[in-house]
């Protein structure tokens, strides 16, 4: 037995008042001029256009997240957030004001001169996590701050395109913090670190993969890293953050760059909950040595 298509019920489904002498040729009901989309072959009415839209899969980025609307976005709001902290730090005493006192990255609690006082600063290790963070937006100086926003002018609107905003926002954020506990661990307890070095020098490794992956020449991101190594162990430098950073950005990108792309999405869950896993293990467990 087959099915034999309705009549045409001449009145548009949409709208009853209306003579309608065309069919939607996704759902043979009638419809009026006034809802006609332009199909394939022939018209559909607006519901079945909404529906095949759903159908539609959205284009998504290497990563599997959305494709951004504004390229490089996120990237141009963290710098405007570094250059109003910076901003701030100035207006509030400079580097050695209350500002960076409450957020620059320090282990251990203690009483540190701020002009002729002497001020007490409760470190990481009695409580003060949120500094593992913060301590990304704040810099030393105008050059320490211009060499890391430019930095991430250059490469984080790529990584940005490649991974979409979110994805991005959570790397970044992950990098500065894994910056941060290489400096708990391996810093002298009693130093003050600033800056965004860490979460840029895991931009650099990000790039590196995602460069390799698709085969395009890394020399000139190679001797840049090679310069930065040898900065690095100057004095006042802090190379603990930016090895931490380097190699939490080294993970990510190996696992973005080459997961399979059916296991792409479990991949880089499993991934970033192993690293703040271990995030979260290493801070406690140098807490517990320290208290």
């Amino acid at each position: 037995m087959t099915d034999e298509p309705a009549a045409l019920d001449h009145r548009c489904y949409r709208h009853p008042d209306r003579e309608a002498y065309i069919a939607c040729q996704r759902c043979g009901r009638s419809i009026c001029p006034d809802c006609m989309r332009d199909a394939a072959v022939g018209f559909q009415c607006p519901s079945c256009v909404q529906e095949g839209a759903k159908s539609v899969r959205a284009p998504t980025t290497l990563a599997g997240g959305a494709v951004p609307v504004r390229e490089g976005i996120a990237s141009m709001v963290l710098i405007g957030l570094n250059v109003a902290a910076f901003v701030l730090t100035l207006l509030l005493g400079g580097t050695s004001g209350r500002l960076t006192q409450l957020g620059a990255m320090i282990t251990s609690s203690g009483l540190f001169r701020d002009g002729s006082d002497l001020v007490a600063v409760t470190g990481v290790a009695d409580g003060a996590y949120w500094r593992m963070l913060t301590s990304a937006f704040l810099h030393s100086g105008a050059l320490h701050l211009l060499f890391n926003m430019y930095a991430l002018y250059l490469f984080g609107p790529m990584i940005e395109r490649v991974l979409g905003v979110r994805r991005f926002v959570a790397v970044y954020v992950t990098m500065a913090v894994g910056a941060s506990v290489f400096i708990y661990w391996l810093a002298s307890p009693n130093s003050f670190t600033v800056g965004a070095s860490g979460a840029v020098f895991g931009l650099f490794a990000l790039a590196l993969v995602l460069l390799l992956k698709a085969g395009q020449d890394v020399r000139f991101l190679l001797i840049m890293l090679a310069l930065n190594a040898v900065i690095s162990l100057q004095g006042n430098i802090s190379w603990q953050g930016h090895l931490g950073g380097f190699l939490t950005g080294l993970v990510i990108g190996v696992a973005i760059a080459y997961a399979p792309r059916e296991r792409r999405q479990l991949v880089q869950i499993v991934v970033f909950a192993v690293i703040w896993i271990a995030i979260i293990v290493a801070t406690a467990v140098r807490t517990l040595s320290l208290t």
